[in-house]
């Protein structure tokens, strides 16, 4: 039985006397009189987590309610300190300041309640020794002010543990979609009319504004409109912090363009980052605008580049995630652990993400915009460094430079426009999963079994009705998920669905991401994967045309919360 006691929840030192320790250098916890018991807790060697004192729920990361009982009477435990270790991942790739590659980050679920989950490193320990299920003990190490709480084997293991589950099972999910609160659509009253692509390359050295302007200039045009049409804009992430991955959001086209929309939206928390385009069709089916201009710009290349020369210098202090300070400063290190619980729990391989890596690279040889075109072989594949296991090079996306904007119009407005409109069919963003990176589902990509679910309760239409799926693929994982979400196999059966790579290619029974995707046409953030689907559509795409395609189903969302659409032609 663990030991309890409540501590001051403000200082967290439990009647102890602390010391600052010489700092790392790694990442160091920001902390807020929320945090701080946490972060403080190694002060006197004990773990302590926040508890609902009604319903004795342990919650993390901290709140001011229980997300259980909803009391508010909150309080803090000291726990055991033992674990089960469900995931973890040796990291080649990403070192950071006091955080030399490779080290091992893990997750582990408190003995006392496994819906708790810490992200850690574990330490005093051969990454060969772990084994998911073992048995972990809490081992702190006093740095700069705070005391990092590090996970290693306990001395004296039995066998391993069976996995906690999910707060709701993959296969469950279906039973807590929403159903819809109207029979009007909001689908039925707007569509896509118009997109288009900036230049997309690596280390292109150009402003990004540039790469937005070109990119809606395009699609203006596509769509036969001007720019004295356009009364809406819409972006993501907006003009919030993440260097590299934005034009500066509105107020920067706002600004260059000198347009006067009726309506705007940028932001980070949309429906993953084509989310943009959804919030645009509400916009248009509400009436507050007729046309609106979406848009999503990267330039992540030329920013590695600027920052390799010295021109950038990347901020530093401290840091708000949990997960930082241990060196899970990616969404890799997190997919890359949910991969490996679904191979663990489902049998998958790394030559089952191998089939979409491929798939990618095939269809991008057909597509004089993608990135890499170089043909790829399973050898090539598995023999290629690795980036954080079971990742290696290929199951990740390409940073690159480029923006691609999308036209939403009133779907009364398409018959006077330049190209066939797409129309909307449905569209999927219910949240069922936890927000939470690491708190989140175990065997697959969080946020994309609600927004998968949710899809097909907006529509009569059912996955054997799809001609073309464009997933999102930041990560091969990801792509698989969204297969498994979407019912194009049941849950836990791509491997099977996936071996050869023949279901997925251009003539087969789904075929995926047929510009090359994320993973070999370039980072696009979702953006592309519609572009694409828009381009199927039509029968405009080339040597790559998926013969009589209707129906395309893109998805969005990397862990962010993510968002699907069932897209058809009007023919």
């Amino acid at each position: 039985m663990a030991d309890t006691a409540v501590v001051d929840q403000e200082s967290g030192k439990a009647g102890t006397g602390e010391t600052a320790a010489k700092a790392s250098g790694r990442p160091l916890p920001q902390l807020t009189l929320e945090n701080k018991f946490f972060w403080k807790s190694g002060a006197d060697g004990r773990l302590r987590i926040q508890e609902c004192e009604s319903c004795s729920a342990l919650i993390h990361p901290p709140q001011p309610i229980c997300r259980y009982c909803r009391g508010k009477q909150m309080g803090v435990r000291v726990v055991s300190g033992y674990a089960m270790l469900i995931g973890f991942t040796v990291n080649h790739r990403f070192g950071l300041p006091g955080l030399p590659t490779p080290f091992v980050i893990a997750q582990v679920a408190l003995e006392e309640d496994p819906r708790v989950r810490l992200t850690t490193n574990a330490i005093e320990c051969d990454a060969e020794q772990l084994e998911l299920g073992m048995r972990m003990e809490v081992v702190f190490e006093a740095d700069g002010d705070v005391w990092l709480p590090f996970f290693r084997p306990v001395a004296e293991q039995g066998d391993p543990a069976p996995l906690p589950t999910d707060e709701i099972e993959p296969d469950q999910i279906r039973f807590h979609i929403r159903p819809p609160v109207t029979q009007e659509k909001f689908e039925d009253k707007v569509a896509i009319s118009g997109v288009g692509m900036s230049d997309i390359g690596r280390r292109m050295m150009v402003n990004p504004i540039a790469l937005t302007i070109q990119a809606c200039e395009r699609a203006v045009a596509d769509a036969g409109l001007t720019m004295d049409d356009i009364d809406g804009l819409s972006t993501y992430p907006g003009a919030g912090p993440l260097v590299g991955f934005g034009e500066g959001g509105v107020g920067a086209l706002e600004s260059a363009l000198g347009l006067r929309p009726t309506w705007f939206n940028g932001g980070l928390e949309t429906p993953g980052p084509s989310g943009s385009v959804i919030a645009a069709m509400l916009a248009v089916a509400s009436g507050l605008a007729r046309h609106v201009l979406c848009y999503r710009t990267l330039w992540e290349s030329t920013y590695s580049e600027m920052m390799r020369s010295g021109d950038i210098t990347p901020t530093g202090g401290r840091t708000t995630s949990w997960m930082m300070p241990f060196g899970a400063s990616s969404a890799a290190h997190t997919l890359a652990q949910n991969a490996q619980r679904h191979f663990h729990r489902y049998g998958t391989t790394r030559e089952t993400l191998g089939w979409i890596a491929l798939n990618q690279r095939a269809n991008a040889a057909l597509n004089p915009t993608a990135i890499y075109k170089d043909p790829m072989t399973m050898d090539d594949y598995l023999s290629a460094r690795l980036v954080t296991t079971p990742f290696g090079l290929y199951d990740c996306d390409v940073p690159c430079d480029g923006a691609v904007a999308v036209i939403v119009s009133a779907a009364e407005t398409t018959g006077d426009l330049a190209r066939p409109a797409i129309r909307v069919e449905a569209v999927g963003t219910q949240i069922v999963e936890r927000i939470e990176w690491d708190q989140s589902t175990l065997t697959h990509e969080p946020q994309v079994l609600g927004p998968a679910a949710h899809l097909w309760t907006r529509t009569a239409l059912r996955p054997d009705d799809v001609d073309v799926a464009q997933l999102y693929d930041g990560f091969s994982f990801n792509a698989l998920s969204w297969i498994e979400a979407l019912g194009f196999c049941g849950i836990g059966e791509s491997k099977d669905f996936l071996d050869g790579g023949k279901n997925i290619a251009r003539d087969g029974i789904l075929p995926l991401n047929t510009h090359g995707g994320q993973l070999s046409h370039g980072r696009t953030h979702g953006m592309g994967l519609v572009h694409e689907a828009v381009t199927q559509l039509r029968g405009e795409a080339g040597e790559r045309q998926v013969r009589d395609a209707r129906v395309a189903v893109v998805s969005s969302g990397g862990l962010t919360p993510g968002s699907a659409m069932l897209l058809r032609s009007e023919s």
